[in-house]
């Protein structure tokens, strides 16, 4: 299989020419944004085109693509690290956002989600990742506690292909990796018991609290069984059983020992793929002196796994629909 990193130095000044012809206030139009920039993902350096390709097309081994060297602006002419959403709707493009939109337009379609939770204040195509003190501690907002290993919206009908984090600043120690576990990686350190307890096994959960009906069903493993999905969410998979229990515990333990700390520093782009691994974040330390750690994060669904029915547009925002 590929490998997992793409050195995209060689193409900053043909990348931020293409980041130049997006209108520069994304948040005006992001329909219009958005078509723009699936536009310009067929203009990409043909490398890059490749490797998002083949990776969109057979995945690989740690489950993960790393784009580094992207272009970003000098650290002082970033404006201050956020501390509360939503973004200005006036503020102006940044090269992050520029390339998470156009390398996610090579990938298939940005969505937005309502989440179910009975919170839908956070629907947006474009998140932007920070460190916030009052952020639970199932969020992304979080810093002083480690981020579990979770999949995102697994319980989600239309849960997303791809996580894109792309990085306008690190933290200022180096500690905040990204925590990678691939089911590709951990699936031969699962006996075949396990393996046969948790494949199509259906765990289930009530995921909005105003809709007593919303009712999502989860497996752990699926698809093919010798190379499966993984949903994996220890706070989200009700374990009924010991038998239960005992399979949640291997799978946990697996995926923590194929684990990869995967640190995004100024510049790089990290695609997730959300149907092969689970993810975590380690903890560090946030200085809240407008310099603390900033990712732009957009999910990305493409034509597989039912995800679409075809009409769709980048840009779109999917109800809360359980997995059935």
């Amino acid at each position: 299989m590929p490998s997992s990193t793409i050195d995209c130095a060689p193409y900053r000044e043909e990348l931020l020419a293409l980041a130049s012809t997006l209108p520069q206030v994304p948040r005006a139009d992001l329909y219009g944004f958005f078509d723009d920039a699936m536009q310009l993902a067929k203009r990409l350096p043909q490398e890059l085109r490749d490797g998002l390709d083949e990776f969109n097309a057979n995945g690989n081994l740690d489950g993960y693509l790393l784009l580094r060297g992207l272009p970003v602006e000098p650290d002082d002419e970033l404006p201050t690290t956020p501390t509360s959403s939503p973004p200005p709707e006036d503020r102006r493009l940044l090269n992050m956002e520029a390339m998470l939109c156009i390398v996610g337009g090579r990938l298939g379609l940005l969505t937005a989600y309502d989440q179910g939770y009975g919170n839908r204040r956070s629907i947006t195509v474009l998140h932007e990742l920070y460190p916030s003190p009052e952020a639970h501690h199932l969020s992304g907002g979080t810093s002083k506690t480690q981020l579990e290993f979770h999949t995102d919206l697994s319980h989600h009908a239309h849960q997303p292909n791809y996580i894109l984090l792309a990085c306008s600043r690190g933290d200022h120690e180096g500690k905040a990796a990204t925590l990678v576990g691939s089911i590709r990686k951990a699936l031969p350190l699962l006996s075949n018991d396990v393996r046969d307890h948790l494949f199509d096994r259906v765990f289930t959960r009530q995921f909005d609290i105003d809709a007593p009906e919303a009712i999502a069903h989860v497996k752990p493993l699926y698809g093919n069984k010798n190379d499966p999905y993984v949903s994996f969410n220890r706070s989200f998979l009700t374990a009924e059983t010991p038998e239960d229990i005992a399979a949640l515990d291997a799978l946990s333990a697996a995926l923590e020992a194929v684990t990869e700390p995967v640190l995004l520093t100024r510049g790089d782009l990290l695609i997730i793929d959300n149907f092969r691994i689970a993810h975590g974040r380690a903890p560090f330390t946030a200085r809240w002196d407008g310099k603390d750690r900033w990712l732009h994060r957009s999910y990305v669904r493409t034509d597989r796994n039912g995800q679409l029915s075809g009409g769709e547009r980048a840009g779109d925002i999917i109800p809360f629909t359980p997995r059935r």
